[in-house]
C-alpha cells in the first residue's frame, strides 16, 4: 500500500506533500513515544510502590481464590501463579507493556507445569484468554495519548473502558468454560 500511494503521489505530482506528511509524522511519533515513556514510568514507579508497601500482595490475596477457581490445577506455591497476579493486575492499571514479560514468565511456567508440551494446557488457554481480554480499570496508556493530543477530557475513557473490559473478561471466561467443558463431554484433554 504504501509503494502505491508513493507511485500515486509520484505521478500526481504530489511528493511535495508526501514528504511533508512523512516528517511531520515522523515528528509526532517521536513526541507521543516520549510522552509515554513518562507515563509509563510513572505508573511503574507507582507499582513498585504498591509492591514494596506490601500493596500488590493484598491484591493478590483478594483475587487468589478467583485466580485459584480459574486455574484450579497450578498448586498454591507456585510461582506462574504469581507471575499469572501480576500480568493480571498489571493489566487492570492498563500497563499493558509492564505486563507483557510478566504474561511470557507465566506461560514458561504453565508450560513447565504441562511438562513442557508444544499443546497448549488447559491454563496456558485461560491465561491467554484473561491476558487478551485484559480488564483495566485504569487505561493509562489511552489516558496518556488522549492527554498528547489536548483532549478536553482525558479520562472520560475510564468508565467506558472499565465496561467494555469487564465484559470482555465475562465473555473470555464463558467461552473459554464452554470450549473446556466441551472437549471434556467429548473425552479430549
Amino acid at each position: 500500500m504504501t509503494l502505491i500511494g508513493l507511485v500515486f503521489a509520484a505521478l500526481n505530482g504530489k511528493m511535495k506533500d508526501v514528504n511533508e506528511a512523512i516528517f511531520q509524522s515522523a515528528n509526532e511519533a517521536v513526541t507521543l513515544c516520549i510522552g509515554l515513556i513518562s507515563i509509563l514510568v510513572f505508573w511503574l514507579g507507582i507499582m513498585r510502590i504498591a509492591q514494596d508497601s506490601g500493596l500488590l500482595d493484598k491484591f493478590s490475596r483478594i483475587f487468589r481464590p478467583l485466580i485459584k477457581r480459574l486455574f484450579p490445577e497450578i498448586p498454591e506455591n507456585h510461582p506462574a501463579m504469581g507471575f499469572i497476579l501480576s500480568n493480571i493486575i498489571a493489566n487492570m492499571f492498563g500497563l499493558g507493556n509492564a505486563a507483557t514479560p510478566l504474561g511470557i514468565k507465566a506461560m514458561e511456567q504453565l508450560k513447565e507445569l504441562n511438562g513442557g508440551k508444544s499443546v497448549a494446557s488447559r491454563s496456558m488457554i485461560t491465561f491467554l484468554a484473561l491476558n487478551t481480554s485484559g480488564l483495566t480499570l485504569i487505561p493509562t496508556t489511552v489516558i496518556a495519548i488522549r492527554m498528547n493530543y489536548h483532549s478536553a477530557s482525558p479520562t472520560e475513557i475510564v468508565g467506558p473502558t472499565l465496561i467494555a473490559t469487564t465484559i470482555a473478561t465475562i465473555a473470555a471466561i464463558m467461552i473459554d468454560r464452554y470450549f473446556y467443558h466441551k472437549r471434556k463431554r467429548n473425552g479430549v484433554k
